[in-house]
């Protein structure tokens, strides 16, 4: 083979014989740290195969020589967590939701608590400071599908709504619209009927007179004469200008249309019962609770 290879006038280096577009390759050696730097990163590699887990298998992994685990090292911190907090977790699940509160200690303690599970679990609904969205409840205000109370509130996390928990809220919004109940035309005049009963604006020339007959025939059953509601129901409140899904004409419709049934996830089982009473005192004090 041909060498090619020759001294690079400029530098004085020696050229690997390699060309492209008239730019010649220098044969510069790499500098003897970085090469002895780049072995000592593939021993270490190695190293950490063999004593950490590292490579994946069908249904594990390997679990090297060490024994590692960062899974169970956070359970005996959470377990180390426990023995200190011992007495005063013993303290906060024996006392009644209403005690909690009158107790300084265990409020502070309860409020603590809950607001860290809160941050972890329930959060990316309702947001961190609990205020909600499109379909999501404020829990700062006073308005409650379920009921606002200390103890309706433990209910609604230890057994959700529409959860498949039996011990749950069960109530929803029927489809009135793809059931054949109403309508399109009968829908739009209830709309707007609904939209009166808290002083929204309606479409020019709708009948009142008619949409209070649907309603009555209707929604009475559920949203009671007044349209306050129902918190056995989970029905809400209609005479207020708290919305979950939307006040516009159009969301309405087509709550009527297709029904709503969000669901709540029963937390039973996945905390514990210490955690959820501190978490149902933490809603409570954010300031809708009653």
């Amino acid at each position: 083979m041909t060498d090619h290879s020759e001294i690079d006038s400029v530098s004085g280096t020696a050229t690997t014989g390699h060309e492209w577009d008239g730019i010649r390759e220098l044969n510069t050696p790499l500098p003897r740290w970085w090469v002895y730097t780049f072995y000592l990163t593939i021993v270490w590699a190695i190293g950490y195969w063999v004593l950490y887990p590292a490579w994946p298998l069908i249904t594990s992994n390997t679990r090297g020589l060490l024994g590692y685990s960062s899974r169970a090292n956070v359970a005996v911190e959470l377990a180390n967590l426990d023995k200190i907090r011992g007495d005063r977790m013993a303290a906060l699940g024996a006392a009644s939701l209403a005690d909690i509160e009158k107790d300084p200690a265990l409020l502070a303690l309860a409020r603590a608590r809950g607001r860290t599970v809160f941050g972890d679990n329930c959060a990316p609904c309702h947001g961190s400071g609990a205020a909600g969205s499109k379909g999501f409840p404020n829990l700062n205000d006073d308005d409650w599908l379920w009921g606002g109370t200390l103890d309706q509130i433990e209910q609604t996390i230890r057994y959700g709504a529409r959860s498949g928990n039996d011990n749950g809220h069960q109530g929803q919004m029927l489809a009135f619209g793809k059931d054949g109940t109403l309508k399109p035309d009968e829908i739009v005049t209830v709309a707007n009927y609904v939209r009166s009963l808290s002083g929204l604006p309606t479409r020019a020339g709708y009948d009142a007179a008619a949409g209070a007959k649907i309603f009555a025939e209707n929604c009475v059953a559920c949203h009671g004469e007044n349209a306050k509601g129902n918190p056995e129901l989970g029905a809400p409140n209609l005479t207020d200008r708290i919305w979950l899904y939307g006040s516009d004409e159009a969301t309405i419709i087509e709550t009527i249309t297709n029904g709503r049934a969000g669901v709540m996830p029963a937390w039973e089982g996945r905390l514990d019962p210490v955690t959820l009473k501190a978490m149902a005192v933490y809603v409570h004090s954010l300031g809708g609770g009653k």
